[in-house]
C-alpha cells in the first residue's frame, strides 16, 4: 500500500462499508457494543483482539451470518438488513480453507463460477487468472491433499477472489501456517490485495499479522471498539493502556501526572526523579496514571547519562534472541524494566552481564503517559 494512500484523512472520501452504532446480543450477553467504522476502498483493515472480543462476530454480520441486534450495516451504499449471504458483494475465506478434497485446484477455483452460470469460455479465462495471480498455474490438476498448507490457502484465496467480491473477509486465513511461512504468505496477500484492488477485512489475534498487513487496525475488547488507527499510530500513539500492552512489548509504570500540557509530567516510587512522555488518552494532571515506554526505545549505559528521563538499577536477567539482546533491570522501588539492545557483535563481546549496575534513558518523546 502506497504512502500516500489515506482515504480515511480525506473528509470527500466515501467508505465502501459503513457499521453504524451496531450492537449484537446473544441473550443477555452483548458480545458487540455500540460500534462505529468507516472502511473504504481498497483497504486492507484488520480488526484485531484477544479470543471472545467480538471480532469474528463483526465479521459474521458483514457476511451475513449474523444479523445485528441494533444498528446497521451498509456495503456500497446499499443497507445489508435482509439481505442474504449469498446475495451481498462479499466473499468470506474460511480458516479451514473449506476446499473440496475431490476436485482439482482448476475445479476448486472454478466452483462458484460455474454455480453462478457463467460461460464456459470466461470461467476458463477467470480460472487461468486467478492461477496466475497466486502463482499455481502449473499445479491446477492437482488435488488440495498433493499441495502444501501454503498452496492450499493461495487456492481458498484464489476461489475467493473468483468472483470479483467488492469485499473479502479473511477469518484467521494464516493460523494453520507454521511461523516462517506465515510471515512470507503476509506479503503475498498484501501483493495479491494491491493488484485487485479488493476491499480486506482479516480477523486475527496475533498482532503482529495485523501490522504487518493492515491499512488500518481496529483494537477490540469485550465488544468495544478501543482504536482504530494505522498501524504506526496504534504502536506509537496507543489511546489506553490496554492497547499498548496488547500491540507489541512495552514497560509500564504506575504513578500519577502531575502536569499535562504539550508534554506530561509523570512521578512515581518514592525518591525517584520525575519522567515526562507525551501524553495520551485524555489524561488529566492529579490523576493516577501510567507511564508506558517501549523496551527499544530505552538505552543503557554504564555511566550517568544527561538525559532528562534516566533510572538507575540493577541487570537481573538476559535473554538472547539472535538479532536483540533484552536486559531487565530492577529499580530501586522493585519495578522491573526491560530494554532491548540489537546484537551488532558477538555475544561474547556483550558490554553488560548479570548484576551489573547501569543507568536506563530515553527521549521525552519516547513514552506515553496514560490515563490508569
Amino acid at each position: 500500500m502506497s504512502a500516500e494512500f489515506a482515504p480515511w484523512d480525506e473528509p470527500d472520501a466515501v467508505p465502501l462499508i459503513k457499521v453504524e452504532n451496531v450492537t449484537k446480543r446473544f441473550g443477555s450477553f452483548t458480545a458487540i457494543d455500540h460500534i462505529d467504522i468507516d472502511i473504504f476502498p481498497r483497504e486492507f483493515f484488520a480488526l484485531l483482539g484477544p479470543s471472545g472480543c467480538g471480532k469474528t462476530t463483526l465479521m459474521r454480520m458483514l457476511a451475513g451470518f449474523e444479523t445485528p441486534s441494533e444498528g446497521r450495516i451498509t456495503i456500497g451504499g446499499d443497507d445489508m438488513a435482509g439481505v442474504a449471504p449469498n446475495k451481498r458483494p462479499v466473499n468470506m475465506m474460511f480458516q479451514s480453507y473449506a476446499l473440496f478434497p475431490h476436485l482439482s485446484l482448476w475445479d476448486n477455483i472454478a466452483f462458484g463460477l460455474k454455480r453462478e452460470g457463467m460461460e464456459k469460455d470466461k470461467i476458463a479465462a477467470r480460472v487461468e487468472e486467478m492461477l496466475k495471480l497466486v502463482q499455481l498455474g502449473k499445479f491446477a490438476k492437482r488435488k488440495p491433499h498433493q499441495i502444501s498448507g501454503g498452496q492450499r490457502q493461495r487456492v481458498a484465496l484464489a476461489r475467493s477472489l473468483a468472483k470479483a467480491p467488492k469485499l473479502l473477509l479473511l477469518d484467521e486465513p494464516l493460523g494453520a501456517l507454521d511461523k516462517k511461512l506465515r510471515q512470507e504468505t503476509q506479503f503475498e496477500l498484501m501483493d495479491i490485495q494491491e493488484r485487485t484492488g479488493t476491499t480486506f477485512v482479516i480477523v486475527t489475534h496475533d498482532q503482529e499479522e495485523a501490522m504487518t498487513v493492515a491499512s488500518r487496525v481496529a483494537v477490540m475488547d469485550h465488544g468495544k471498539l478501543i482504536q482504530v488507527d494505522t498501524p504506526q499510530k496504534i504502536y506509537e500513539e496507543p489511546n489506553s493502556v490496554y492497547v499498548a500492552d496488547f500491540i507489541g512489548d512495552v514497560n509500564l509504570v504506575e504513578g500519577r501526572a502531575t502536569a499535562v500540557g504539550e508534554a506530561a509530567e509523570f512521578v512515581w516510587g518514592e525518591g525517584q526523579p520525575s519522567l515526562v512522555g507525551m501524553p495520551g488518552g485524555g489524561v488529566q494532571a492529579d490523576r493516577a496514571a501510567t507511564f508506558a515506554i517501549r523496551p527499544e526505545k530505552i538505552a543503557i549505559s554504564r555511566d550517568e547519562p544527561e538525559a532528562r528521563n534516566r533510572v538507575h538499577g540493577k541487570i537481573i536477567d538476559i535473554g538472547y534472541l539472535g538479532n536483540l539482546s533484552t536486559y531487565h533491570v530492577q529499580l530501586p522501588t522493585g519495578a522491573m524494566l526491560t530494554c532491548e539492545v540489537g546484537n551488532r557483535s558477538r555475544v561474547a563481546r556483550r558490554d553488560f552481564t548479570w548484576e551489573d549496575e547501569v543507568w536506563l534513558s530515553w527521549t521525552e518523546t519516547a513514552g506515553m503517559v496514560l490515563p490508569s
